[in-house]
């Protein structure tokens, strides 16, 4: 969870992504800050996130993240 923890941090710096639930809902993350971190997740994860897993409640929170992240890790994404 700290990767993704520092990947945000690297994106858009001053939130308390531990906290937050409500990041898409707000706007704190927009659209193509959302496409960059689909980037970086990918990377550094060596995933591929589908179409269908950027969703709001994929990337509301950074527990919401590392969950999809691991439910792509153990489907082979």
């Amino acid at each position: 969870m700290d990767a993704i923890l520092d990947i945000l941090n690297e994106l858009k710096p001053g939130i308390d992504y531990r906290t937050r639930h409500d990041l898409v809902d707000t706007r704190e993350l927009d659209s193509l800050t959302i496409i960059t971190l689909v980037s970086e997740l990918e990377d550094a994860f060596d995933i591929t996130i589908p179409a269908v897993e950027i969703v709001p409640a994929n990337f509301n929170s950074l527990e919401g993240m590392w969950n999809m992240v691991q439910r792509l890790r153990e489907a082979g994404f």
